[in-house]
């Protein structure tokens, strides 16, 4: 079929990025049912073949397949139209709330409704974990590596990207790595060069400018937010336990609380869930230079998230076909997968504990967490029962379980 006219496109893709609620798979579906079955601007084989290329990729899977699908379309300018919309109505939206938290998450009162937000994310973090174990793990070897890699991250506290970088190799070399002949666009060399110095370039710049200027800070920030770019597989739940991790426990930048506020407000959302990566940027420049430095650090981790995934499709999409024929790099992302469940269940137990318990402190020798059991909180206990009813025993959304949940611990708080 011809490529679609600019309005539509903006039309379509407009409403995409302000539909996108509820995380990739129904991110994904919504993808399929507008540009599949409504329209027909994909096949379904091109499509399933482009979610299995941004699988491969590292970043918000379901934002390069919108990035993807408007390359196709309608080349570069496409690409950027369709991820631009994709990523900035909930963008907008979580610099609100993320001054509005600044500004008012210190009132007693709201600080009582956030234990039900904190609730629900214990559940909703679950249901994550759930939904993954059920796809992948699908043998005792991916088991064993769930289980590896928990353990590495839970006792062990070893970096999250030593942990990827391991499962990927188990995977990948225990593969054979014979290629069936495919096709592919044509993409001349010199085109992927000039690609990958564009945007690696434009990815750079403000790194570069704030190294200049001597802003120490910022460009912490960004060089933090720009390595979290590049170790993104497996979604944005699998990289949240290495985000907390740094930001909480090496930087110190915000609390282990607020990052689970931060992911609370980033599922009410639109767009990617890796947005919340601008809520703990925002929190994390307030606490350093105010309003402006909030701004500022927002603005220079949305770029340094979001950059490389235009990086990523322009440079891979023309090898689309090879890459998602490449038995080794299949392997590598199901070893991958399965890791990634045990990095998801380290982050539903660091969470639940810090939501079920007032005090919590380093083991003595090992990096695992340990609690207080006196300061075992009733109220957290008896909201995280009450969001697991409602998420699911009665399958209701988050958006519903958080409301009923933050009212019920509002006005729990307001009689004690």
């Amino acid at each position: 079929m011809s490529a679609p006219g600019w309005s539509e496109m903006f039309r379509v893709f407009g409403r995409i990025g302000v539909l996108s609620f509820g995380g990739p798979a129904a991110q994904i579906a919504l993808m399929h049912r507008e540009l599949v079955e409504r329209h027909a601007w994909l096949t379904e084989a091109g499509y399933l073949r482009a979610l299995s290329l941004c699988m491969l990729l590292p970043g918000p899977e379901a934002m390069q397949l919108a990035t993807y699908a408007g390359w196709r379309l309608r080349g570069i300018s496409g690409g950027l139209l369709a991820g631009l919309l994709f990523v900035l109505p909930g963008a907008a939206l979580i610099g609100f709330l993320a001054l509005g938290y600044v500004a008012f998450g210190q009132v007693p009162l709201v600080q009582a409704a956030f234990l039900g937000l904190k609730a629900a994310v214990i559940i909703v973090v679950f249901q994550a974990l759930r939904s993954l174990a059920r796809r992948a793990l699908d043998g005792t070897e991916a088991v064993v590596l769930a289980g590896l890699s928990f353990v590495a991250l839970f006792v062990l506290g070893l970096p999250f990207p030593l942990i990827i970088l391991a499962a990927g190799l188990w995977g990948g070399l225990r593969q054979p790595g014979d290629v069936p002949a495919v096709e592919m666009i044509d993409a001349p060399q010199a085109q992927s060069v000039r690609t990958l110095v564009l945007w690696g370039g434009l990815w750079a710049t403000p790194l570069v400018v704030l190294w200049v200027m001597g802003q120490d800070f910022l460009l912490q920030l960004g060089l933090f937010f720009s390595k979290l770019a590049v170790v993104t597989f497996g979604g944005a739940y699998a990289v949240l336990a290495y985000m907390t991790q740094s930001v909480v426990q090496d930087y110190g930048w915000i609390t282990t609380e607020q990052m689970i506020d931060a992911l609370g407000l980033a599922e009410t959302t639109p767009g990617p869930l890796i947005l919340v990566t601008e809520f703990v940027a925002l929190l994390a420049g307030f606490a350093q230079s105010g309003p402006s430095g909030a701004i500022a650090a927002g603005l220079l981790a949305l770029w340094v998230t979001f950059t490389p995934c235009f990086l990523w499709i322009f440079l891979a999409g023309p090898y689309l076909e090879k890459i998602s024929g490449q038995p080794r790099l299949a392997a590598a992302l199901r070893a991958i997968t399965a890791a990634v469940v045990g990095v998801i269940a380290n982050l539903s137990v660091w969470f639940a504990l810090h939501v079920l318990f007032d005090r919590i402190s380093p083991a003595a020798i090992l990096a695992m967490p340990l609690p207080d059991w006196s300061s075992f909180n009733l109220a957290g206990f008896g909201l995280t029962v009450l969001a697991g009813v409602l998420m699911v025993v009665w399958a209701r959304g988050f958006v519903f379980t958080m409301c009923i949940t933050g009212l019920t611990a509002l006005l729990v708080g307001t009689i004690l």
